[in-house]
């Protein structure tokens, strides 16, 4: 796919975004769409055919585009929409009357009445169930469609969740793989001094050999990152219903953000917005309607039926006027609740499977309070140490080793103290690098278990060459 084409794809995705409150429930096959606030709720994914090739991203694809991928093709989220689907036309089923009964007679022996005999008798007869039932019913069925359509943004966030960490591990990966990358130039660098002070006779040939040692090491780690690379674009890959291996750009950049809300608000969030929390709640509500429904079978169901019977001519002699008419009546019936136990055995049923739906609710609730609280944790945490190694320590490591580089041409250092110092400048850039990704992961994951973006403040930062 061409470039303008996908940032015309994208584009209408956008355009059609018009937050988490989409309702229209018409809508089949909408353009795609980008991310959490980007998907409106009615909107289905696309329908992939067997013969579909997976369409190449751009070779600058943001987190924005796999997203976007991710919610066309995915099949879980598209299984989840069909679901809620399904659910959806449960409702006008169960809201209608039962299906008009038609029924015929044929009478192997005549029934003889003064007007001559009854030879066929047709009958067309419609149940109508006690008020409220059929109402009931439909607000069951309402409800049960709610809670599939929580369950679907439930699978949706949980998707995008799932593309933005395998995202920053992939980030992570090409950073890694850079810096990997850059202190072997640096330790070349430190090899060629290294034999410089050998040839000149100022230095020690074990310092050469050391230094050609860590080289092979950085550069077996450096094999190991290339490696990595397969199953990580698998992970992602995976996410948007694409093979396993086919081929996905480096990422560029991401963004550090932060969040405006603090801690307690966003628990408050979670309570408020989850979405699985949501469809138990819905679940609750339904078996509270099923409930009122079940105390209706206490009253009986109306049957109302008109007959038409077919009248032969009298046989004999005598005649009466309305000799051979046919006969036409009508019919009222219903059914004699009196199974009184069964009744009240349905309500209790009824009543215990609200209690259930309660209690798991309030047990999801908890156990996502304890989620969250561990997100923050990380999420804290990981900025903690942005901020430590990338502002204060990172510099500082840079300052020390090429102070100690220069001294060490100057025969005013040891080998020892080069090498010491080039190992803390790379775990100190790798810390930086994985506190950025960590990060960005933890944000991830409570925008997931809120079940939607929160508000937050960013600027670009590790930004590097794909």
């Amino acid at each position: 796919m061409a470039r303008g084409r996908f940032t015309s794809w994208l584009g209408m995705a956008l355009l059609a975004a018009g937050g988490c409150g989409g309702e229209d429930m018409e809508r089949f096959t909408p353009p795609p769409v980008a991310s959490l606030a980007a998907v409106p709720s009615g909107i289905a994914p696309a329908r992939p055919t067997e013969t579909d090739a997976p369409e190449p991203l751009p070779p600058d694809a943001t987190l924005r585009d796999y997203l976007a991928c991710a919610a066309l093709a995915n099949p879980q989220l598209q299984a989840a929409f069909y679901r809620w689907r399904a659910a959806v036309e449960q409702e006008p089923q169960a809201r209608a009357l039962p299906d008009p009964r038609l029924t015929y007679r044929y009478f192997i022996r005549e029934v003889e009445t003064r007007v001559g005999p009854q030879k066929n008798a047709v009958g067309l007869s419609q149940t109508f169930p006690w008020f409220g039932k059929l109402s009931l019913r439909g607000e069951a069925a309402s409800e049960a469609a709610q809670a599939e359509r929580n369950r679907y943004e439930a699978v949706k966030v949980a998707l995008f969740q799932r593309v933005k960490d395998a995202f920053y591990d992939y980030y992570y990966l090409k950073q890694a793989t850079e810096v990997t990358r850059e202190n072997i130039e640096l330790l070349k660098q430190v090899e060629a001094v290294a034999r410089a002070r050998y040839r000149a006779g100022q230095g020690a040939y074990p310092d050469v050999i050391r230094a050609q040692v860590e080289l092979g090491k950085l550069s077996d780690r450096l094999e190991t990152l290339r490696e990595l690379r397969s199953p990580i674009v698998a992970r992602l890959n995976a996410t948007m219903n694409r093979p396993a291996s086919a081929p996905l750009p480096w990422p560029g950049g991401i963004v550090e953000e932060r969040m405006d809300l603090d801690d307690e608000q966003v628990l408050a969030c979670v309570n408020e917005y989850n979405p699985e929390l949501k469809a138990l709640a819905d679940e609750e509500a339904r078996q509270r309607t099923l409930i009122e429904l079940a105390r209706k079978e206490y009253y009986p169901d109306v049957t109302l039926g008109v007959d038409y019977i077919d009248v032969g001519k009298s046989i004999g002699g005598r005649h009466p006027p309305d000799d051979g008419q046919d006969a036409l009546s009508v019919t009222a019936s219903l059914n004699v609740p009196v199974w009184r136990d069964k009744y009240a055995a349905g309500v209790r049923e009824a009543r215990y499977r609200r209690l259930a739906a309660a209690r798991t609710r309030e047990d999801r609730a908890n156990a996502l309070a304890a989620e969250v609280k561990l997100a923050l944790y990380d999420f804290h945490d990981a900025g903690r140490k942005i901020g430590l190694y990338r502002d204060t320590l990172l510099p500082k490591a840079q300052q020390s080793y090429k102070a100690t580089l220069t001294a060490y041409q100057a025969g005013k250092a040891e080998f020892d103290a080069v090498m010491d110092a080039e190992r803390v400048l790379l775990d100190f850039q790798l810390s930086a690098e994985r506190a950025l990704s960590d990060r960005a992961k933890a944000l991830a994951r409570i925008e997931m278990l809120v079940g939607r973006d929160l508000p937050r403040a960013g600027g670009p930062a590790g930004q590097g060459k794909p």
